[in-house]
């Protein structure tokens, strides 16, 4: 699988996704920080989400009435104040391309599909929520750009419905728990072997919500070639995904130690190492 100018196997180095979301709060400014913490952490990818709020908001829930940052709004008022439009994603587009970034988005609806097709993206992402959209799926078929699935809230028989209606593009495959945060309990990272199993000639990778970092260490050891983890400046700020994110420095250390984890696994060759040579002479007895 190519995601821009990288080749994804499975035998080469992970491919680790900073999913910001709506982590920004609707401040480009904010978008631009977390974009440059991934950098410096090694990530090689960012990721956002894309929504026309009119067809994403069901009909019930556009009216209700929400405490927010910018006031007492509706619900679909909110949702505008969290989404970016041409104007920010044109900043976001010359600014990972400064820094050597990738960048690319779930699109949440058909609309937002053709928003972003107008960028050269290495992917589009399909969300948990829309798996089972038939409609998105064929959109974002369309395009010819790689896809990577998501699989929270979803079973088996789902994820095959889905795989098969994106026959054709390149795809990748991500075991996902839709819990924000997730408990480890929930978590089945044996899926990612099921997966492993059961489409052979697709990555698989892993989306995680959960607050620590020794289960995506899991993950990657056991073969997942895509990981994402939600990343925030500070748990605490206000917003729905900053608690399941991970800050800064907790960033850092994840794909630091997902790089040492990557170096440790070897070929599964068992051999003397070099290391070794002048112990061996030192203490075998009998050579």
């Amino acid at each position: 699988m190519n995601l821009g100018n990288l080749e994804i196997t499975n035998n080469s180095p992970c491919y680790i996704i900073a999913e910001i979301g709506i982590n920004h709060n609707g401040d480009v400014k904010i978008a631009k920080e977390l974009i440059k913490i991934a950098k410096n952490a090694g990530c090689n990818a960012v990721k956002f989400q894309k929504r026309n709020p009119d067809v994403c908001v069901p009909e019930k829930q556009k009216n209700i009435m929400r405490e927010t940052p910018w006031g007492y709004i509706t619900y679909l008022d909110y949702k505008y104040k969290v989404e970016f439009e041409k104007e920010e994603y044109d900043i976001i587009n010359d600014y990972c391309n400064k820094l050597d970034i990738h960048w690319f988005a779930s699109p949440w609806d058909v609309d937002s599909v053709k928003f972003l097709s107008q960028y050269n993206l290495p992917a589009l992402k399909v969300p948990s929520a829309s798996l089972n959209d038939i409609e998105l799926l064929n959109s974002m078929k369309n395009t010819g750009i790689p896809i990577i699935l998501s699989t929270g809230m979803s079973s088996q028989e789902e994820v095959d419905e889905a795989i098969n209606l994106l026959s054709g593009v390149e795809l990748a495959v991500l075991q996902c728990v839709s819990t924000y945060p997730t408990h480890p309990s929930e978590l089945n990272l044996n899926v990612i072997k099921s997966f492993q199993q059961k489409y052979p000639d697709t990555i698989i990778g892993y989306s995680g919500h959960e607050t620590g970092l020794s289960t995506t260490y899991a993950a990657v050891a056991i073969g997942a070639k895509i990981i994402e983890r939600h990343i925030t400046l500070d748990r605490s700020m206000w917003g729905t995904d900053h608690s399941a994110s991970i800050e800064p420095h907790g960033l850092k250390t994840l794909v630091s130690n997902i790089r040492d984890i990557e170096s440790a696994m070897g070929d599964g060759v068992k051999n003397i190492t070099k290391g070794e040579l002048p112990i061996r002479e030192k203490l075998r007895r009998i050579q």
